[in-house]
């Protein structure tokens, strides 16, 4: 893959996971893979799960690199190499120039591909893609090293992929690990799912998102702990956000909300205009994302009798609390949030006019406000 060709397995903007120099809030992942390792019982494949965004592509990557740069552990003689103690590789090691450079013959990495007849990212990661590694796993590897393959992320895989698969893990190669990628591990097979050891990844919390957006090599936009609180403790999510502004997008919704039960319709037709220009379709679908949040935290407001403990942007927590003051408003809201999010997903999807589509959501929201 050339370095302008798309790549599903980055986010736009931010560098690539083998890039990413340091891995955030996830020692327990990381201790429970090492713990195995050093047992000398290491699974030949492992399903890396957690919410999208929260580094388990950064995690597979580090893995990779340990494997194919750390001897076996030995079988507990006097002579015996110390246990390993952390996933880091020394960056001038061998391995990890390779890797860094695309260069690493015992590595594999499986994500969706461009389709040679329309010349345009395929949705699905497809059969051919996973069949192209029985031709990986038979090169030998030298000195009896190991093959590391990387499914970026399995969740995409079509059927005819997953049963090929399968067969792969029902009958693993030897020396070869296999590092599944899934957000949404039960739209797995279920067989699949049986093959694998599962390290499950957690979100950051503020302290921690704010390291990890320090290390990112991005300029961020917006304070850190809006962006743990918007992104749900996913770095790939903040990192969204903040290359597109999403801060700004949400207090500005905020905002038009505290204008309410008389929605200011001068700022309601301002922000339906910019969400309708022209090949801004990611900023229209940002724009729905956190207009579900903002349903979302409008709901729990009132059912829970409290707003959320970290408040999104500085005049959230009172908007919240004035049009959201009982459970009863909070179900109402949560009504709305169901009927909101359908019919933009509906609208979305034949092409409706974005702005016209903005405001009719704008116009639902202010019907649901109190009087």
């Amino acid at each position: 893959m050339t370095d302008d060709a798309p790549q599903p397995d980055r986010v736009d903007g931010a560098c690539h996971p083998r890039d990413t120099p340091k891995l955030i809030g996830q020692g327990a992942a990381e201790a429970a893979f090492l713990d195995a390792f050093n047992s000398g019982k290491l699974h030949h494949a492992w399903m890396l799960t957690g919410p999208r965004g929260v580094g388990k592509a950064t995690l597979a990557w580090r893995i990779a690199r340990f494997l194919l740069a750390t001897p076996d552990p030995d079988g507990g003689g006097m002579f015996d190499m110390p246990k390993a103690e952390t996933l880091d590789i020394d960056p001038e090691h061998p391995v990890a120039r390779r890797v860094a450079a695309g260069a690493e013959a015992g590595l594999k990495s499986v994500t969706r591909t461009i389709n040679p007849d329309t010349k345009r990212m395929r949705k699905q990661i497809v059969v051919d893609d996973i069949r192209a590694l029985n031709g990986f796993f038979q090169m030998s590897a030298a000195d009896g090293g190991r093959r590391v393959v990387i499914i970026d992320d399995a969740d995409e895989m079509n059927p005819n992929a997953a049963n090929a698969l399968l067969k792969m893990l029902e009958e693993p190669p030897e020396r070869a690990i296999l590092l599944l990628l899934s957000h949404q591990p039960s739209s797995l097979l279920p067989t699949i799912r049986s093959r694998c050891r599962t390290l499950r990844l957690g979100t950051l919390d503020a302290e921690q998102m704010a390291e990890a957006l320090a290390g990112s090599g991005v300029e961020v936009e917006g304070d850190p702990a809006a962006l743990a609180e918007l992104s749900g403790g996913s770095v790939g999510g903040a990192l969204r956000l903040s290359l597109m502004g999403g801060v700004r997008t949400y207090a500005d919704l905020v905002s038009l909300l505290s204008s309410l039960p008389q929605m200011d319709r001068g700022r309601a037709i301002k922000l339906a205009e910019a969400a309708a220009q022209r090949g801004g379709e990611a900023k229209l679908d940002l724009l729905f994302t956190l207009l579900d949040l903002l349903l979302v935290r409008l709901a729990r407001t009132g059912a829970t009798g409290a707003p959320p403990a970290q408040a999104a942007c500085p005049d959230e927590i009172a908007v919240l609390q004035r049009l959201s003051p009982s459970p009863a408003q909070g179900r109402a809201w949560a009504d709305a949030a169901q009927q909101i999010s359908e019919r933009a997903r509906h609208g979305l999807a034949v092409n409706l006019d974005p702005a016209a589509l903005v405001l009719d959501t704008l116009r639902q929201i202010g019907q649901t406000a109190p009087r």
